[in-house]
């Protein structure tokens, strides 16, 4: 009887003792098929979670970019109360003293432009490949800025006063006093070492180099040497009696233009200041190239030129808009610019190419398409902006 019941445990003990072959296979089959899921789910997550963090960074990207492209152009004309249109109608009231071979010196031309060739409207740039050089050929200030030569990108530069100035407390044939308490306006900006400046009022503009500064008293010597080609007429041009509405600014000439970086060898939006210190002889420094934003692969501008035809019969109204001009008088007309940014995002963002076969649309900037970039996955999109040179509008 003991034997009997000893042998119906160990055969149940036996029977309780594991799975069999298939409800092994089954329990597999099912974790596999929930393991794959889950891996699908993760998978999406992470596709959308970088599809988003590309498209932020574009955006945030181009926000920045066009802040500080349109903050610069907005500011294009500019020479005290009265803009650069009105002063050189007047007998030539206003006077660059800095030596004008140095191109980005030549402050009767306040904006120039270069077309990146085969950029026009209507025109199809490959990415991967597009056309090198400008219309007009870059002069040597800007080749030694080492733009992308094969970015397809528009370069533009500008030349005028700083936004803000300080009231001229006392003026002579060769210095300047200001308060010294305001020196800090003239050092904003990153410029510690200011050498350029206009002094203005409501009629007339110079445009020169201080031989030295003095911040602790608020001078600035001026001198016929250095950049200057002439020694500016202070006491002729500017009344002691009114000197107090008389204003000194610091002198801005700034480009903009797209080149590779030499860290991350990415498209990067670049800023170049042209100034020169004090007294600093008769080369023009070209100050550090400065990499604002990362990920601006091209740059595309249009100018907006005033219906007034000559620059003595302007009338404020903007209706044709075209690619660099190539005149000066074309150059003083401009009133409008448009700027289009193709921004693309620093990673991977896991998107097809635009304008390939079941991928998103072609991309265009200001009439010009872009054709398949490389199939590199990163999210591109196009952003437009167009600003008005308000000290050249309206008869301003």
């Amino acid at each position: 009887m003991k034997r009997q019941m000893t042998g119906q445990w160990r055969s149940r003990r036996r029977i309780a003792g594991g799975f069999s072959i298939i409800e092994l296979m089954v329990a597999l089959a099912i974790g596999s098929v929930l393991m794959l899921g889950l891996v699908q789910v993760f998978i999406a997550s992470r596709a959308a979670y970088r599809l988003s963090e590309g498209v932020s960074r574009a955006q945030e990207d181009s926000r920045f970019a066009m802040d500080f492209m349109l903050r610069d152009i907005r500011m294009g004309g500019h020479f005290g109360c009265v803009n650069d249109q009105a002063l050189l109608q007047s007998n030539n009231t206003l006077v660059s003293h800095l030596n004008a071979a140095n191109g980005p010196l030549n402050f009767a031309i306040s904006i120039q432009a270069y077309e990146a060739n085969g950029t026009a409207p209507g025109n199809t740039v490959n990415l991967a490949a597009p056309t090198a050089g400008w219309s007009p050929a870059l002069p040597g200030y800007l080749t030694s800025l080492s733009p992308a030569p094969n970015a397809g990108s528009d370069i533009i530069v500008m030349k005028y006063l700083n936004p803000q100035g300080i009231p001229v407390q006392a003026i002579a044939a060769d210095q300047i006093t200001i308060d010294p308490a305001r020196w800090n306006i003239l050092t904003q900006d990153g410029i510690a070492n200011p050498g350029l400046f206009g002094v203005s009022d409501c009629v007339f503009a110079d445009i020169f180099q201080a031989a030295g500064t003095a911040p602790a008293a608020g001078v600035i010597q001026v001198a016929g040497g250095g950049l200057n080609t002439s020694m500016p007429q202070f006491v002729n041009r500017y009344s002691a009696e009114f000197v107090g509405q008389t204003m000194l600014y610091r002198a801005e000439a700034v480009a903009y233009y797209v080149a590779n970086s030499p860290i991350t060898r990415e498209p990067t939006l670049y800023r170049a200041r042209f100034a020169a210190a004090p007294g600093s002889g008769t080369a023009l420094a070209a100050g550090q190239p400065e990499a604002l934003v990362e990920g601006v692969e091209n740059i595309q501008l249009l100018y907006g030129l005033d219906s007034g035809g000559a620059v003595d019969n302007l009338n404020g109204f903007i209706t044709d808009y075209r690619v660099a001009p190539a005149t000066e008088q074309d150059l003083r007309r401009i009133g409008v610019v448009k700027v289009g940014l193709l921004v693309r995002s620093p990673e991977r963002a896991g998107t097809p190419a635009a304008g390939g076969a079941g991928g998103p649309p072609a991309l265009r900037a200001l009439g010009t398409t872009y054709t398949v970039p490389p199939a590199d996955g990163r999210y591109r999109a196009v952003y437009e902006n167009t600003v008005a040179l308000r000290n050249r509008l309206f008869g301003n």
